[in-house]
């Protein structure tokens, strides 16, 4: 399976995963979503281990949303893990959490996210968001060579 257009969102709340699909779908974004619950599951994915053992770890998303509040591996330590492998160094991650903590924004700056989205509560809004999300790092930006 070909990831390289695929969306990974690691969220572990059922409803602001919803959200986000259905965001998404009404957008026309149609790319590939995989959903993970945890930050371990997070790695495992990305990384080819764990439940994902024999997954080919070069094929990598083209974008990772990851939310902050995470169980097993918070989202912050899953941001310093990605940036500390040579393989997913460059790998875009997209913060989109709930957390309107500074001291969360500024450490996930310093861990390498390229981006730090506050999760909107109103559902036009965040349809908005991903759209503008989705247009950017799906279609606009050019993603680092391997």
């Amino acid at each position: 399976m070909n990831y390289s257009r695929s969306i990974l969102l690691v969220e572990d709340n059922a409803r602001d995963e919803k959200l986000a699909i259905r965001a998404l779908a009404k957008n026309q974004i149609t790319n590939e979503v995989i959903v993970v619950r945890d930050g371990e599951e997070a790695l495992d994915f990305l990384f080819g281990t764990g439940a994902y053992q024999g997954r080919d770890s070069k094929e990598l998303p083209a974008v990772v949303l990851l939310d902050l509040k995470l169980p097993k591996l918070d989202g912050l330590e899953v941001l310093s893990r990605i940036r500390n492998n040579e393989n997913t160094k460059r790998l875009p991650v997209v913060i989109l959490t709930s957390s309107d903590e500074e001291n969360d924004l500024i450490k996930s700056y310093d861990n390498g996210a390229n981006s730090y989205i506050k999760k909107p509560v109103d559902f036009e809004h965040f349809v908005e968001v991903v759209n503008k999300l989705g247009f950017y790092w799906l279609l606009m930006n050019s993603p680092a060579p391997k």
